[in-house]
């Protein structure tokens, strides 16, 4: 017997022009690994969000069709009523953790489930261990890089023992042993587990089935753009000036130990350079002292021109009711017009930023900083939620685009930062792409 059925669902949030998804049929079977992969608001989260229960109860929105979990049909189960059956890691992790502490994140949905307080520290601490996390127990949540932070909420998800496991964008800021090891996690806990990822190797490598969605229906057909493998990249120099020069900086968070220990840097206007190395060793850190937005503790920093930063989780800082106005706030217009045009987000002009999907919203935070030419455009985990197909389009537009700044992009995402990059710049003795 099927774990979960869908049948013949169609689902359409309040407001919106399309439906996004259109009588999408599927079944789950126990202890099965399920690759959700499509184009950027194919209707992936929306699809998760139905197993979960989340649509339609939490959302709202025309709901037809069925939904059954665990024998329970989501049209008169709660999403409370399927806690512990089903969990959920969503695709935005900051807005997902709710305490300060990383081991009392981790139990706090043990103790919503009512689990006997004897057992929750030690189920806590295991899923801690699986994933390689234990060392982080007493750490603040506040202080953990991007990557870090998936990795507890998949503890968090893996403490409940679920029958069904969610997992909406889990590797999008994980370095390839952290990603690798969160889905052999997963695999090997046996329940089953329906992921969606826009960065498909390693669910393809994992998966018994692929389900491929576009325009909110099931296709046959897996783009090739999806099978993609990187190519060794070309180094390039650069020429042009210098934009910015970081000598020996270091850099500690208050209360902290050290992030940055003498590091070093230059960019070169026309040069496209990709900043690799594992989780927590610094990247993002270094990227924005580059930008100016921190101050290293030691060591020099020389800027030559302005400069423009793109965040790991650009949606948080959304402020305007449309598209266009979230564009022009910071360079008029006319420029984010072009910005838009760029991206091949002109469709979505008047739309309200949040009713975009992830892919969507930062390819919309990608043209606010491009509206604005800067000297240093820094983009840190530009492809978080990105589809391949524009992933390959961003490439080839930052590449376009080089000759008139200096670029720096960080990233986990290996097939982007060898198409992007001119050369790579590894941060963490372990930072390797291959």
């Amino acid at each position: 017997m099927a774990l979960a059925s869908v049948v013949d669902l169609s689902f359409s949030y309040p407001g919106a022009d399309r439906q996004a998804l259109a009588g999408v049929s599927l079944e789950i079977e126990p202890g099965e690994f399920v690759a959700l992969l499509g184009t950027s608001g194919s209707g992936k989260s929306t699809l998760l969000r139905a197993l979960s229960g989340l649509v339609p109860h939490f959302h709202g929105g025309r709901f037809a069709g069925r939904v059954v979990v665990g024998g329970r049909d989501t049209r008169t189960s709660r999403p409370a009523d399927l806690a512990g059956t089903v969990a959920t890691v969503f695709q935005e992790p900051e807005d997902q953790v709710v305490l300060t502490r990383v081991l009392a994140e981790v139990a706090f949905g043990l103790e919503n489930l009512g689990t006997a307080p004897a057992e929750i520290v030690a189920r806590a601490t295991s899923a801690l261990a699986a994933i390689g996390a234990e060392h982080l127990a007493e750490r603040p949540v506040a202080e953990l890089s991007g990557g870090e932070l998936q990795r507890i909420c998949l503890a968090s998800a893996l403490a409940l023992e679920p029958e069904l496991l969610l997992l909406d964008e889990p590797s999008s800021q994980l370095d390839r042993d952290a990603a690798e090891a969160l889905f052999d996690h997963s695999r090997a806990h046996g329940c089953a587990v329906v992921v969606a990822d826009q960065r498909p190797e390693l669910p393809l490598a994992f998966a018994d089935r692929i389900v491929f969605l576009r325009e909110g229906q099931i296709v046959d057909e897996l783009p090739p753009a999806w099978t993609e493998q990187p190519t060794t990249p070309l180094e390039r120099a650069s020429e042009g000036e210098e934009v910015v020069r970081l000598e020996r900086v270091s850099y500690a968070y208050t209360g902290g130990p050290p992030v940055l220990v003498d590091e070093s840097l230059s960019l070169r206007r026309g040069e496209v350079a990709a900043l690799v190395g594992p989780n927590g060793v610094g990247k993002t850190t270094l990227a924005k002292v580059a930008a100016g937005l921190i101050v290293p503790g030691g060591g020099r920093v020389l800027r030559f021109g302005s400069a423009a930063y793109l965040p790991q989780d650009p949606g948080r800082y959304l402020v305007t009711e449309t598209v266009l106005a979230e564009v022009a706030l910071g360079a008029g217009e006319e420029r984010a017009w072009h910005a838009l045009e760029q991206l091949e987000l002109t469709a979505f002009a008047k739309r309200h930023p949040r009713d975009l999907s992830s892919g969507e919203r930062e390819r919309l935070a990608i043209a606010t900083v491009l509206a604005v030419d800067p000297d240093l455009l820094v983009l840190d985990e530009p492809t978080r939620g990105v589809d391949p197909e524009r992933k390959r389009e961003l490439a080839a537009l930052l590449r376009a685009q080089a000759p008139s700044r200096a670029t720096l992009v960080v990233t986990h995402d290996r097939v982007f930062a060898m198409s992007v990059g001119d050369r790579t710049i590894a941060l963490g003795s372990e930072a390797v792409l291959v």
